[in-house]
């Protein structure tokens, strides 16, 4: 008997297809509302940056703020020689980041090559174990090796060098290489996993026919598995540039103290002392607001750069 029309199922009168690509898109949702609510829903904020707030009054209760209009703008510009010092650790610390991105893709190389399967499992569980460590507990043992009585510390002292009566970590020289180190010892592991991937989704059958011509085993790094990385390598490295004045929170959070406060606070971290230390909620958005927007500059530019280098952007 012939069926009717309105005994079709959904897949039928919309095509399979559709049916898959509404699902999808529907395990999206959650994920889209998340974004929505952690990026676009606190610039409503914004508001706060031209009225005298102070923390604990209602929330969008204007009667009972006073109007200051541009004078928190006004207090960045007068302020600029503290900002230009923070942002001078923000990007000192962003561009010694940027100089270390092709530590993970070497070590995906060196870690594609590795055969044995239980030492290949045990590498990279070692390395990309950092990742899911606190910076409270990297803290922990950090002052446990580079404090004054510290392990490091103790041992140079029985070898009869002489150490800083502050410890490593409250010399101001050493902070910037060393913030960089745990930086890169934590999350290069992770960090590799896309090069891994990218790796594997070379073809096979190139480093076959490689083999065959007679390339040993560096020619065919550098002729196939860099070229075959380097697209990733290139998106990952502009959206570093995109996102050079969030080089995070917990870190110097965890690490300030008043001897290296001067090369130790980055802009993250002096947006929340502003707010929170000095009660200064208004100001402290505004210099949020100046991060995002130098963000968004820095995200366009780095859209064009990839246009012109790649012939294909990243927005």
């Amino acid at each position: 008997m012939p069926v009717r029309e309105g005994k079709k199922s959904l897949a039928e009168r919309l095509g399979r297809k559709k049916v898959r690509g509404i699902k999808y898109l529907l395990l999206a949702v959650p994920f889209m509302v998340y974004v929505f609510a952690m990026n676009y829903v606190p610039l409503m904020g914004w508001i706060y940056s031209v009225f005298d707030y102070k923390m604990g009054q209602r929330f969008l209760d204007f009667g009972q703020m006073e109007f200051i209009g541009l004078d928190n703008f006004k207090k960045l510009y007068f302020e600029r020689s503290e900002v230009f010092r923070v942002m001078r650790n923000t990007l000192v610390m962003s561009g010694l980041g940027l100089l270390s991105t092709p530590v993970p893709v070497i070590f995906a190389i060196m870690f594609n090559e590795i055969k044995g399967r239980r030492f290949k499992k045990f590498v990279q569980t070692t390395t990309t174990l950092p990742n899911f460590i606190s910076w409270i507990t990297v803290y922990g043992m950090a002052f446990a090796f580079f404090s004054v009585n510290g392990f490091i510390s103790m041992i140079l002292k029985k070898l009869g060098f002489e150490t800083s009566p502050t410890g490593i970590l409250g010399e101001v020289e050493k902070v910037w290489p060393l913030q960089w180190f745990f930086g890169i010892w934590k999350s290069f592991g992770w960090s590799a996993i896309i090069y891994i991937a990218a790796i594997v989704g070379i073809d096979a059958e190139l480093f076959d026919a490689a083999k065959v011509d007679g390339a040993d085993k560096l020619q065919r790094i550098w002729h196939i598995t860099i070229p075959g990385i380097l697209p990733t390598y290139v998106v990952m490295l502009l959206l570093a540039i995109s996102n050079i004045l969030t080089n995070g929170f917990d870190q110097y959070f965890m690490f300030y103290n008043p001897l290296v406060s001067d090369r130790i606070e980055v802009l993250d971290y002096y947006v929340y002392k502003i707010g929170f230390y000095i009660n200064d909620y208004p100001y402290s958005i505004t210099l949020g607001m100046l991060k995002s927007l130098l963000s968004i500059v820095l995200l366009f530019a780095a859209n064009a750069i990839s246009k012109k280098v790649r012939g294909n952007a990243i927005v």
